[in-house]
């Protein structure tokens, strides 16, 4: 990920909703979830999920697929990871001491 890719995906997440649209699509994993229910479940009129999803979708932190009328949104796991890795890159300083603790608070316990 080049630097202006993460600010996009940093600014996108940078709006509450948007943040909270993510994190839901994190947690429903491979199933991903409908528009409407994204914007019921949050509690946000739907016209302004779907501009909240498109500025996701740019910053390439989500993705859709189109199933005849309904529209499924899922979390980008390649995006996060990538964003995720830029603002390591430079963690340590050759100490990988220095990012253990990080590391064991971001990874998964599935």
């Amino acid at each position: 990920m080049d630097k202006s890719s993460a600010v996009e995906a940093l600014h996108a997440l940078a709006q509450e909703t948007r943040l909270e649209v993510f994190r839901l699509l994190v947690r429903c994993g491979n199933d991903g979830m409908v528009a409407g229910e994204i914007a019921s479940t949050l509690g946000v009129r739907q016209n302004t999920m779907s501009s909240n999803l498109a500025v996701l979708a740019r910053a390439g932190l989500v993705r859709n697929e189109r199933n005849g009328r309904e529209i499924r949104y899922f979390a980008e796991f390649d995006g996060m990871r990538a964003l995720l890795a830029y603002l390591m890159e430079d963690c340590c300083g050759g100490n990988p001491e220095v990012c253990a603790p990080v590391l064991d608070e971001i990874a998964c316990a599935c």
